[in-house]
């Protein structure tokens, strides 16, 4: 390419972004208060390669407030730039500065981040008085990443997003380089795509249809300046919740580190978990940027049009800050909108996702002053766009403002993780008292929370464990968070648990303590299958991954947060049991029903489609103090709305200390109950293969060990 020879040409003003034609480059992006915006164009991906920038002007190259050229004669791989000039005016909004380079908010690759310092994008002199009012007039080209203007054929092979039911998905959560950056993971590409594609047998051995990864538009992992205070080792951004270019996957994670092979490599990874038959679901950032607060870097929308993009105070030099990293997107904002759906229609429609998890969705509820909306434009037409009419949308819904609206979450269709879900099991657990109300409510489905603005169980993304906070085997085995590592003198990560280490803080080696903590994980898997309502299991939970009870690893890309997959073979009974027990709840309906329980009968008089009792077989008196709970389910069609007749269940639930003798449900006519899974049994007589279950002596008792689930099955009698 001859820089020299390069000249704009008006363009078109839609699409946004970088568009490649077979004879150039079209170039279009939105600023409304710009006086003048400039385009870079370099040599290479090299960082010395030589550039040329290309002025714009309002007469050709813009349309409304979209600037706009075309540059003939370039191909994908082109890096860019851009500037944009206008008033630097801090008290009004305004902090534009054309020694400052800017990212593309529509580019689809960035170059690499890794040496990325943001202390050289401030748009103004950090070392003088009054900080972000004093100009800068450094420039920074030389230290910013580059767009790269991507060619987006693909051979998909046929493919396009798999789109399961809700209510037929096991979700499970983890994180693109996590996965399989430990050297013990077995792949040759660790902690990359490709790496997720050498883990697609253990996906398909699992059972799980879904999987949901942490952030993967491109972040700066390096953004953080603080020092393990145990290590001494500079602390990285290793979760990815501060969004770089939400249009671009991380290329870091990436096995080719040509520049753009990063979109070829994601989409080879979704092609290849979609031929086995795996879901990709995104977690989604728009609440905030990486930009931060006024004294953050300026690199993309902040210099683009910062009162545009960012929900700004009185004092229009300062963010609205509820998200708690600093600034909030302007969600609502027609403009900003219309990036949203541009963003989530691309990842959809050229990425083949099946879905998105949105970080602190409630912000994208919030208006242009930050009130919470009764009916947000943001999030309808996200829920009513027909391009996402399939889509999985799912909501973190609350934000770091204080709202907070699970069960009310605007918008019609959306399913919600459910926090409440995640409470009240891990206290039922625990061996709290009174909680087993709450946990008959959450087994049901959440009807307090859903069945009122007409959603379905299915919308209760229910959950024990995420990546925020402990996994599971830390919620049995610590009392309290350990973060020291983190270097904020464990003043981060949440406080409140639920969670308890049966005597010993951390690793243990009295067999009496690990056989508990072993039943409790095999507790919490068991109860998160039988529940109405979407399951989500944080990654390496089935099989132990510990963090050495560091609740909030977001700054840990070492091997505190990275999968030990030599846990695979330790606990391999576990791993078994949860193997199992999502195949039982894939096998067998009951557990995905569309409606909730009607408390009407089946096909058999006089039964009811759910009942619960106590240990003596009787109706619950919900408001004494109680830790036995008990359920029959019925599986027959009629009046429940099942797929298709099932069998009848009895599952009973003790977090006591001591075991105890339940009463059984009489079973259906011309069936007896049978044992599918006793939690307080070693592996492999804790859960029962199908075909291989055990018929009860005594169709009338049944001794429930302590902190112990079983789950007995009808079968016709021989």
């Amino acid at each position: 390419m001859t820089l020299i020879n390069l000249a704009a040409e008006k363009g078109k003003a839609l699409p946004l972004g970088a568009s490649l034609t077979n004879e150039g480059v079209n170039f279009a992006v939105f600023s409304k208060n710009a006086s003048a915006i400039t385009l870079i164009i370099f040599e290479s991906a090299n960082p010395d390669s030589p550039f040329k920038e290309i002025p714009l002007t309002a007469k050709e190259n813009k349309t409304g407030n979209i600037w706009h050229c075309f540059i003939r004669g370039l191909k994908a791989g082109t890096c860019y730039l851009l500037r944009a000039d206008g008033q630097y005016n801090p008290e009004k909004g305004l902090r534009f500065n054309p020694n400052k380079t800017l990212i593309d908010p529509y580019a689809k690759a960035i170059t690499d981040t890794g040496s990325w310092d943001y202390g050289k994008c401030q748009g103004f002199n950090a070392d003088k008085p009054g900080l972000d009012l004093t100009f800068s007039c450094n420039n920074d080209i030389a230290h910013q990443p580059r767009c790269i203007v991507i060619d987006d054929t693909f051979d998909w092979q046929g493919d396009k997003p798999i789109n399961y039911p809700l209510r037929f998905s096991v979700i499970y959560e983890t994180h693109v380089k996590g996965l399989t950056a430990n050297p013990n993971s077995g792949v040759q590409h660790p902690g990359t795509y490709r790496g997720v594609i050498e883990k697609i047998p253990f996906f398909k051995d699992l059972g799980i249809t879904s999987i949901e990864f942490l952030p993967v538009q491109e972040f700066n992992e390096n953004e953080i300046i603080r020092k393990s205070p145990v290590t001494g080792k500079r602390l990285t951004n290793y979760w990815g919740y501060s969004t770089v270019a939400f249009f671009a996957p991380k290329g870091s994670y990436s096995s080719d580190q040509t520049p753009g092979a990063q979109v070829k490599e994601f989409k080879e990874m979704v092609r290849e978990l979609h031929k086995a038959g795996i879901e990709v679901i995104l977690d989604i950032v728009f609440n905030h940027t990486a930009e931060g607060n006024e004294q953050g870097p300026t690199f993309s929308f902040r210099g683009l049009d910062n009162s545009i993009y960012y929900i700004l105070n009185e004092n229009k030099r300062y963010y609205q800050n509820y998200s708690g990293c600093g600034n909030t997107v302007n969600c609502n904002h027609p403009v900003v909108r219309t990036f949203i759906m541009d963003c989530l229609r691309y990842w959809v429609m050229e990425m083949h996702v099946d879905g998105f998890r949105f970080d602190l969705g409630s912000i994208l509820g919030r208006d242009q002053s930050g009130r919470i909306m009764e009916n947000p434009p943001t999030l309808e037409q996200i829920a009513e766009d027909p391009v996402l009419s399939a889509t999985k949308i799912i909501a973190e819904a609350w934000d770091a403002g204080g709202a907070y609206q699970v069960g009310w979450f605007p918008g019609g269709r959306w399913a919600e993780w459910n926090d409440m879900y995640r409470d009240n099991v891990r206290k039922y657990w625990r061996g709290d008292q009174k909680e087993t109300r709450f946990l008959a409510t959450r087994i049901a489905g959440s009807s307090d929370l859903y069945l009122r603005d007409g959603r379905k169980p299915f919308h209760s993304i229910n959950f024990v464990t995420s990546h925020d906070g402990f996994t599971l085997y830390d919620l049995v085995s610590y009392n309290e968070k350990h973060n020291e590592e983190n270097g904020e003198n464990s003043c981060d990560g949440s406080n409140n648990n639920s969670s308890y280490n049966y005597g010993v803080e951390g690793i243990c080696y009295d067999p009496i303590i690990t056989s508990i903590r072993e039943r409790q994980l095999k507790n919490f898997f068991g109860t998160m299958m039988v529940s109405l309502g979407t399951p989500m299991i944080l990654g390496g939970d089935e099989f132990g991954r510990t963090q050495n009870g560091n609740n909030n690893a977001y700054c840990q890309d070492n091997e505190i947060s990275w999968y030990d997959w030599s846990l695979l073979e330790k606990n391999a009974g576990l791993y078994r049991f949860v193997k199992e027990i999502i195949a039982f709840r894939l096998r067998h309906p009951g557990f995905m029903r569309p409606e909730f329980f009607t408390g009407r009968g089946g096909t058999y008089k006089g039964i009811p489609d759910i009942t619960w009792y106590d240990d003596k077989g009787e109706v619950p008196d919900w408001n004494v103090v109680g830790v036995y709970l008990a359920l029959r389910l019925l599986g027959t069609k009629a009046d429940t709305l099942a797929d298709r007749d099932d069998n009848d269940f009895y599952i009973m639930f003790n977090s006591s200390i001591e075991p105890k003798n339940f009463t059984l449900a009489v079973p259906p006519p011309k069936k007896e109950w049978w044992r599918k899974t006793d939690t307080g049994k070693s592996s492999p007589n804790d859960i029962l293969s199908p075909g291989n279950e055990e018929r009860l002596a005594s169709q009338k008792k049944y001794s429930v060990n302590a902190r112990s689930m079983v789950i007995l099955i009808s079968k016709e009698i021989k």
